[in-house]
This record gives C-alpha cells, sequence and structure tokens, in this order.
C-alpha cells in the first residue's frame, strides 16, 4: 500500500514567500518614517495651545483688565501660554494686532514645516 503524504508542496512556500515579501516592500517604509509626523503633529499641538491661550486671555480680559497679559502682536500670545513657549519654537509674524480684531500668526518649530494661529488682540 502506499502512504499518503502531506504538507505544502514546494511551490506553495515560495509563493508564500513572496507574498510576504511584497507586502515587506510595501509596508515597512511607512513605519520607519514616523519621526516627521511626529514632529508635524508636535507644531500643530503648539499651534493649537496658542491659538486656545489667546482666546482664553481674550475672554479673561473682557471680563476684568487686570486678568491675562495685553496682546498687541503675535508674539505676545506666547506670554499668554501657562509656561511659555517651548524651547526652539519660534513666532515668525510678530504683526501688530489691534485690539478685538483677529490675526494670522505663524510658528516656526526647530525642525519641520511652519504652521499657523489664530491671535485675538486685546489691551
Amino acid at each position: 500500500m502506499k502512504s499518503k503524504q502531506s504538507g505544502f508542496t514546494l511551490i506553495e512556500l515560495i509563493m508564500v514567500i513572496v507574498i510576504l515579501g511584497i507586502l515587506a516592500v510595501v509596508a515597512l517604509p511607512r513605519f520607519f518614517d514616523l519621526g516627521g509626523e511626529a514632529r508635524a503633529a508636535a507644531a500643530h499641538g503648539v499651534a493649537g495651545g496658542l491659538s486656545s491661550a489667546a482666546a482664553t486671555n481674550y475672554a479673561g480680559r473682557i471680563v476684568n483688565a487686570a486678568n491675562g497679559v495685553a496682546i498687541t502682536d503675535c508674539a505676545n500670545v506666547a506670554n499668554a501660554l501657562q509656561g511659555g513657549l517651548p524651547t526652539g519654537y519660534v513666532i515668525t509674524t510678530p504683526a501688530p494686532i489691534a485690539a478685538n480684531a483677529t490675526a494670522v500668526c505663524t510658528l516656526t518649530p526647530p525642525v519641520g514645516a511652519a504652521v499657523t494661529f489664530t491671535a485675538t488682540g486685546i489691551l
């Protein structure tokens, strides 16, 4: 009697290896370049914090002029941010902002592309 053998053929094993190789070539580069996305997310987070600080400062000064800080240009928004601006970040467009007006300001991170945030002027 013949004994029945079971298992995978050589062709099937080679096809699995080829498919895994193709998946590795396509998927692995996405995992290696996460640093750039992390830096961009950090810059957007700081810009969001600056926008939020400017809005909260504006609301506080409207209620009581002794609250918060005066914001007359983009650079003053860093003073409204609790803890100040993180090291290496620079507000590159300190344009004057009129009272009760909004302006779009630019924040440059230590590494990566610049991002924008909105500031509201108040005396």
